[in-house]
C-alpha cells in the first residue's frame, strides 16, 4: 500500500475512476445520418439554437459525405448525409438512410484511452467494428474504435486528449449558420435512450454491464410504465460518474400498439428513440424553441390542478407549467422539470427531450401516465395506435 502523503499539494487519487474498468469522460457526439445534412443543420441551428462550429465536405477533400458539426455547451451533434457512396461506410450511411429515415447511427463515447476501452469491451463480448487506430492533422492526434450495440447503432471510442481541432481530423472550423440566441437553450446531452424488440431489454442491459461495466439506476416496469391501452418496460444504465446514461426501452403486451411498437415498425428495428438535453433554464429554452418552430406534445390542463399537492413548489409557478406544458416530477433527491419534444421528421421515430434537473437524478416516473397519454393522442392522429 502507497503511503499517504502530507505535503499539502498532495492530490487524492480518484480511486472510483482508477477502479473503474471502462472509465469514461462522457458523451462525445450524437451522430445522425440524414438525408440533407445541410437543411439538417440549418434546423437544429434555427430551431434548437445550436451552433455550427465544424464542417467536412467535398471542399475540403471529403468526396462521399457531407458532416456538419453542430454545439451548444458539452453536447455536440454530428449531421452526416452522402454525396455519392464510393465505399463501404457511405453504402452503409445510405442504407441507413433509406431504411429508417433519419436517425442516429452512433452514440459517440469520449474515453481517456480508446485502445484500452476497444479491448476491454471486444474482450467482454462487443462485437467490434472498428479496431483502434489514429487520425492526425496540424491540431494533434486523436485515436477512435468503435464497437456495435443494439440495431444498427454503434458506439465510437473517442480518445482525443492530444487534440484541440474544431471536432477531428478531416474537419474544418465552420461559420454559424444563424446568428445563436443569447441564452444557451441546453448545456448538455443528459440521457439518450434506445428502443429495442419485445424480449431484448435484459440482453441489452446485460451487454452494457459487462461490455463497458455499467450499472444499473433505474427499472419500470408494469404499472410504472403503462396507460389503459399501451405500456412498456425500461432499464436505465449508467458509468459510474453518471456522466452517461443510457435507458433501454422494450414493449409491453397491452391493448394497442405502443410508442415502442410504433417507433420499431417505422424505424425498421431497434435504435435511439429519443436525446434529453440538459438545460439551466427550462422555460427560457422552452419559449425560444417553440418561437423558432419546435413542436412539443401537449399536456391536459388537469394535468396541473392537483400538481401542487404531489409535486411541492418547484422555481417555476404552476401557472408558467400550465402555460408552456412543462411536467414535473419529485423523488427523495429531488425534482425535475421536463418536456418532449414531437418526432423531428416524417417518420414517428426520434424525438427530444428537455430536462431541468434539481437533485432529482430521476427520470420522470411520475409523468410517465401523462407523458404516454400525450403519445397516445399523437399516435391516434396518426393512425397507428
Amino acid at each position: 500500500m502507497a503511503a499517504t502523503s502530507t505535503n499539502p499539494t498532495h492530490t487524492t487519487p480518484d480511486t472510483a475512476r482508477e477502479a473503474d474498468p471502462f472509465p469514461v469522460k462522457g458523451m462525445d457526439a450524437v451522430v445522425f445520418a440524414v438525408g440533407n445534412a445541410k437543411q439538417a443543420a440549418h434546423y437544429y441551428s434555427t430551431a434548437f439554437g445550436m451552433k455550427l462550429v465544424a464542417y467536412s465536405g467535398p471542399e475540403n477533400g471529403s468526396r462521399e459525405t457531407a458532416s456538419y458539426v453542430l454545439t451548444n455547451g458539452a453536447a455536440r451533434f454530428v449531421l452526416t448525409s452522402v454525396i455519392k457512396a464510393s465505399t463501404e461506410r457511405g453504402q452503409f450511411l445510405a442504407s441507413h438512410v433509406a431504411e429508417h429515415g433519419d436517425g442516429v447511427v452512433d452514440l459517440a463515447i469520449e474515453v481517456p484511452d480508446a485502445r484500452a476501452a476497444y479491448a476491454y469491451a471486444v474482450e467482454h463480448g462487443a462485437r467490434g467494428i472498428t479496431e483502434p487506430y489514429e487520425e492526425k492533422d496540424e491540431n494533434g492526434t486523436v485515436v477512435l474504435a468503435a464497437i456495435a450495440t443494439y440495431g444498427k447503432t454503434r458506439h465510437t471510442l473517442v480518445e482525443r486528449t492530444d487534440y484541440d481541432g474544431p471536432y477531428l481530423p478531416g474537419f474544418v472550423a465552420a461559420k454559424p449558420l444563424v446568428e445563436p440566441p443569447a441564452k444557451r437553450t441546453f448545456q448538455a446531452i443528459d440521457h439518450c435512450v434506445g428502443n429495442v424488440e419485445l424480449g431484448r431489454m435484459n440482453e441489452w442491459v446485460a451487454f452494457y454491464n459487462k461490455v463497458m461495466g455499467f450499472t444499473n439506476m433505474k427499472e419500470f416496469v408494469g404499472d410504472d410504465i403503462a396507460t389503459e391501452y399501451s405500456a412498456l418496460m425500461s432499464k436505465v444504465v449508467a458509468d459510474g460518474t453518471l456522466k452517461v446514461k443510457f435507458p433501454i426501452n422494450e414493449p409491453a403486451i397491452a391493448k394497442k400498439k405502443s410508442q415502442i411498437d410504433e417507433y420499431l415498425e417505422f424505424y425498421g428495428g431497434a435504435g435511439v428513440q429519443h436525446i434529453a438535453l440538459a438545460t439551466n433554464d427550462i422555460v427560457e429554452s422552452v419559449r425560444t424553441m417553440r418561437a423558432a418552430g419546435v413542436q412539443f406534445l401537449d399536456t391536459p390542463d388537469s394535468y396541473y390542478d392537483t400538481l401542487g399537492e404531489w409535486a411541492g413548489e418547484t422555481r417555476v409557478p404552476v401557472e408558467t407549467l400550465r402555460e408552456l406544458k412543462i411536467l414535473v416530477d419529485r423523488d427523495e433527491d429531488g425534482y425535475l422539470l421536463q418536456i418532449f419534444t414531437k418526432p423531428v421528421q416524417d417518420r414517428p421515430t426520434v424525438f427530444f427531450e428537455m430536462i431541468e434537473r434539481h437533485g432529482s437524478m430521476g427520470f420522470g416516473k411520475g409523468n410517465f401516465k401523462a407523458l404516454f397519454e400525450a403519445i397516445e393522442r399523437e399516435q391516434e392522429k396518426r393512425g397507428n395506435l
